[in-house]
């Protein structure tokens, strides 16, 4: 096929590119008619010929979880927006999973607002539910109708009337504080796309669009391998990140482990599935060395002491009045202050409860840190079933160190001297985590773009309601911050977007959401512990502040925040009762 780069590239700037001319230019070079998946593209982009906003062309990347809930939120208001998806088909990360990955928040929790899990799920189901469940979404709402599967954005760049630095001196976000600016500038898409053959090469395609939203997720994509751990040529085994192992068949990833000494680097919920996966496979005979500096906690069970939901303690209106709230004011700050020994007491006793229900001191796997603060760090997780009876039976080894090198035969722990100790390997798996404000600057073109949509290592992402950037226009990004339960974060995030791009509401000045990011910036450098060797020392959680930061986006939307009283619960109810999904059912 012709390079379509050159068909679209006599358009000016800022000229919205025909996607059909291009096509037909295709047919006039004898080239076969348009793929499929094209034509389902511009069926989505053809069905707007109504002069409203509405018409307006919107792109979204990523199919998962916040994807496939912005498409939902922009079709019911009338918009037609098209999903860009690399992958095979919706579910995002879901999709690339060890295979004992199962929900780590019950069904209960971990929904849609407005689409429960069917019966048969179960409490904690199986990954491929939770992809059968989010395909049964798309299927519901018509979202898959807009998919573009095999589709990976390779640059976005936006294009428009003003220069590039014009943002720089805005009053108002876009301008004027609404959506899609004054409608002289459009994001320019660079879409790779290969077939449904492995052995087909990938073709290019350039779109644009009149708003574009990020939906990228910051779970994958770009690993973190830390330059700490130093002399892997040395090794004479495979050294692999946990993302490689995820993306390999069910079939490739326990042949790689099986019979094999293995050595997991980290102490996140995937370092124990895989620790779980290769002590099933192998059993005390070639046990599985889990390699970790501070440990995390990671649960049994979501209830203390008889059955009492630690929502009760951490996700209600109440607990949120011990957290000093970014934005809240000063008396925010004085009530957080005067309640600080109740805080203290309901970490204290929540962590000595798992202590003593978990042999985690007895096996040296004890957290440096207080239970709250893996509450605002989001960095609380499921134990895999029986993990402790693998560690009793000699299965899995734990294996505490600030530092390691490789040697020919495994790693040498804490360096050299006369404390070293080798841990033989065959095969070492870094589940280290990822650089998720790497993925997003990967996706721009304009070196000013990847300048600041992230910040700096000592600064939060500078996005307004964790959305949008102030000085970046008509883009958003949903789901970059993380909940304790990601899709009702981000499915609320999703539903401030769609009343945005419908008109609902104006930003205010760029000035006032600037200094609102700052403050939350301060919030997480306060509250929020970092993802490990190589990442920054802290992250974006909403975890202790949910409630708080959904009142903010309920007050921007106009509607009520206090979604418990509104639906007559009761006083009670609206400040210790956990709040989910289900209370914003209605505001769609």
């Amino acid at each position: 096929p012709p390079n379509t780069n050159n068909i679209t590239s006599a358009a000016p700037p800022a000229q919205k590119i025909n996607i059909s001319a291009a096509v037909s230019v295709r047919r006039s070079l004898n080239q076969p008619a348009i793929d499929p998946q094209s034509k389902k593209l511009l069926s989505c982009l053809a069905s707007t010929s109504t002069m409203d906003h509405r018409a307006k062309r919107v792109a979204i990347v990523g199919a998962g979880t916040s994807g496939l809930a912005a498409c939902k939120l922009l079709l019911a208001r009338g918009f037609r927006p098209v999903v860009f998806e690399a992958g095979e088909s919706v579910g995002g990360l879901w999709t690339r999973t060890l295979a004992s990955t199962r929900l780590q928040s019950p069904t209960a929790a971990y929904r849609y607002s407005d689409f429960p899990w069917p019966d048969s799920a179960g409490a904690f189901p199986r990954h491929d539910q939770v992809v059968d469940y989010l395909a049964a979404y798309a299927r519901r709402f018509g979202v898959d109708a807009c998919v573009r599967f095999r589709s990976r954005v390779v640059a976005a760049e936006y294009v428009g009337a003003e220069p590039e630095g014009a943002a720089d001196v805005w009053e108002r976000w876009n301008g004027n504080g609404e959506a899609f600016g004054d409608g002289s500038g459009a994001w320019r898409l660079t879409v790779g796309h290969r077939g449904a053959g492995k052995q087909e090469p990938e073709t290019q395609e350039v779109h644009e669009f009149d708003f574009l939203i990020l939906c990228i997720g910051r779970f994958s994509g770009v690993p973190n391998i830390p330059v700490a751990f130093p002399g892997p040529e040395a090794f004479r085994g495979r050294v692999l990140h946990s993302m490689e192992l995820s993306d390999m068949a069910d079939a490739d990833a326990a042949a790689l482990v099986k019979g094999k000494r293995v050595a997991v680097i980290g102490s996140s919920k995937s370092a124990f599935e895989i620790a779980a996966d290769c002590a099933e496979a192998n059993g005390a005979a070639s046990p599985c060395t889990m390699v970790c500096r501070n440990p995390q906690w990671l649960l049994h069970s979501a209830n203390v002491w008889g059955g009492i939901s630690i929502g009760y303690l951490y996700m209600n209106r109440f607990a949120e009045l011990m957290v000093p709230r970014p934005g809240a004011g000063a008396a925010s700050r004085l009530l957080a202050a005067l309640l600080a020994p109740l805080a203290w007491a309901i970490s204290a006793a929540t962590g000595a409860y798992y202590r003593r229900a978990i042999p985690m001191r007895e096996h040296g796997m004890e957290p440096g840190h207080g239970f709250a603060r893996s509450v605002s760090s989001c960095l609380l997780s499921m134990l895999p079933d029986g993990f402790y009876d693998k560690v009793k039976e000699g299965s899995v080894v734990f294996a505490r160190s600030r530092s390691f090198v490789f040697c020919h035969d495994g790693l040498v722990l804490d360096g050299a001297g006369a404390e070293k100790r080798v841990v033989p390997a065959d095969v070492v798996v870094l589940a280290t985590g990822f650089l998720g404000d790497e993925k997003l600057k990967d996706m721009f073109a304009s070196p000013r773009v990847k300048d600041i949509i992230a910040g700096s290592p000592d600064t939060a992402v500078p996005l307004y309601r964790e959305c949008v950037h102030p000085r970046i226009p008509q883009m958003a990004v949903v789901g970059h911050a993380e909940g304790l339960n990601n899709i009702y974060a981000s499915e609320m995030t999703a539903k401030w977007v769609a009343r945005l791009l419908d008109g609902a509401f104006r930003l205010p000045g760029v000035r006032r959401m600037e200094e609102s990011c700052a403050e939350w910036g301060r919030y997480y450098a306060r509250r929020s512990g970092g993802g490990g060797e190589g990442q920054r020392p802290w992250r974006p959680c909403l975890g202790a502040v949910n409630v708080w930061y959904n009142d903010e986006l309920c007050r921007d939307m106009g509607c009520d925040p206090r979604r418990k009283r509104r639906k007559g619960q009761g006083l009670l109810a609206e400040w210790f009762q956990p709040y989910g999904a289900v209370d914003y059912a209605d505001i769609q």
